[in-house]
């Protein structure tokens, strides 16, 4: 049987700082929600789920310490820094 250990991440209060300004500047209001850390027990694999902020219904996904923040998936990513910019254009 495999068991899945999930561990909350905590989000670290410059980052959502960082967003919650970004959103009051826009107008805009976001949900953020907490990430968490996937491992399989018994084993060396384990994924980290990033945290999922939704704003306007995008779901735009951050991990701690990185400038990047992703659109809907990882394949998709913009500097924070840009990210009013982008909120603006939608």
């Amino acid at each position: 049987m495999v068991n899945i250990i999930k561990q909350d991440l905590d989000i670290k209060e410059a980052l959502k700082k960082k967003l919650e300004f970004l959103c009051s500047f826009c107008n805009t209001k976001c949900e953020i929600q907490k990430g968490s850390i996937r491992t399989i027990e018994r084993t060396n694999l384990s994924y980290v789920e990033p945290h999922r902020i939704i704003i306007k219904g995008i779901t735009f996904l951050a991990f701690n310490y990185e400038t990047n923040i992703y659109i809907e998936n990882l394949s998709n990513k913009i500097l924070i820094k840009d990210l009013e910019e982008y909120i603006k254009s939608i």
